[in-house]
């Protein structure tokens, strides 16, 4: 569950000494699930209005006024260009000392943003600017790829003119800042390498993909709550990345500063807007109820955990981890340092399923308990 989600959450230990067959297959699991959200993203949530994916229902097919390729041959260029990444990106890795195994086995879970590692250490075991180019990875993988179709389609701009891809990108620099002037306040002596590590690790929670390259728990209190509500954050919609999305921010902002305004204004006509574009009320009501689900299923979650005797943190951060299929959580047991393997099998069970609810975007799943829907 945790490879075909991406979330990267492992249970195994002695990571150093597995054979490379297993370590290939947890990181195909990654890739193939990266490519398969991707797809149920752009074909199957728009059409069930699932958190305000619908407002994406066309954003497959039009581009800048005209119409692509059919769907099946976008579907042969995002697989194209999933390739094509993953390939740049373990050429890369080799390039910069990885050996050709690490290289293909991280480079499926860099660009499925998963997480899964070869090492214990996770990519604490690479180091200096092996870490800019996972960076760099994971930040392309965590961009709409119905982006990168209208890119090798004639339109250069598309993906800068996308409003989601702006905040995803203003997001990450104002995290990175930050936090590099936190943790230079710690370590000042060492200005280039808090740069460093707040960016990568940064970008690997916000994008999902869980990576750690240092044990981020004794940066203090304050970089810790940080890296839990950054987890919250997540990617791009039609991307590899998971968690809440960037857009479904992007509509609550824009429906809080209408309502604020008609409040303001009492007569005034105010109309909430998304990339210019009006944005209907069946939209925002779906987004305003994902944020009600998820809210629940992290309380939820967190108590079920809790109830296997975890403690609070451990509960808490380990329920956030699986509804956003990121993989670490925070504290000694399963934070960026340990594993899901101390965990009791009742826990495990918790938060296995809490990972295929999360990936599936919390209310596909949920519609499957209702009776008018086994009735139909």
């Amino acid at each position: 569950m945790s490879g075909m989600t991406t979330t990267g959450s492992t249970v195994i230990t002695g990571l150093d000494f597995l054979p490379h067959g297993l370590l290939l297959w947890r990181g195909i699991l990654q890739w193939l699930g990266g490519i398969g959200i991707i797809v149920v993203a752009m074909v199957f949530l728009p059409e069930l209005r699932v958190g305000g994916m619908q407002i994406f229902r066309t954003e497959a097919f039009e581009t800048m006024g005209k119409i692509l390729p059919r769907a099946t041959e976008i579907a042969k260029q995002i697989s194209v260009i999933y390739i094509a990444l993953t390939m740049a990106c373990m050429l890369c890795y080799a390039a910069l000392g990885m050996s050709a195994f690490d290289a293909t086995v991280h480079a499926l879970t860099t660009i499925s943003t998963g997480g899964f590692s070869n090492y214990d250490a996770s990519f604490g075991t690479f180091s200096g600017h092996m870490e800019y180019v996972a960076s760099i990875f994971m930040i392309l993988a965590a961009l709409p790829f119905v982006r990168y179709v209208q890119l090798i389609n004639g339109h250069p701009l598309s993906i800068w003119q996308d409003v989601q891809v702006r905040g995803f990108l203003w997001t990450i620099l104002v995290l990175v800042l930050i936090s590099t002037v936190v943790l230079t306040t710690i370590f000042p002596h060492h200005w280039e390498q808090s740069m460093r590590e707040a960016l990568f690790n940064i970008t690997s929670i916000i994008s999902g993909t869980g990576y750690a390259s240092v044990d981020y728990m004794g940066w203090g209190p304050f970089m810790i709550s940080l890296f839990f509500f950054i987890g919250l954050i997540g990617g791009c919609a039609g991307s590899t990345a998971c968690s809440v999305k960037i857009f479904r921010y992007q509509l609550l902002f824009a429906s809080i500063k209408v309502q604020l305004q008609r409040i303001r204004t009492p007569h005034g006509v105010f109309v909430p807007r998304y990339a210019g574009r009006p944005i209907d009320q069946e939209t925002l009501n779906s987004v305003i109820s994902f944020f009600v689900f998820f809210v629940v299923t992290l309380g939820l979650v967190s108590w079920g955990l809790a109830l296997t005797g975890l403690d609070m943190i451990t509960a808490v951060s380990g329920a956030a981890t699986a509804i956003a299929n990121i993989g670490p959580g925070l504290g000694d047991r399963i934070g960026p340092a340990g594993n899901f393997a101390g965990l009791n099998d009742t826990a495990k069970w918790i938060l296995a399923i809490a990972m295929l609810v999360g990936r599936l975007e919390i209310m596909a799943v949920y519609v499957i308990f209702t009776v008018p829907f086994w009735r139909a």
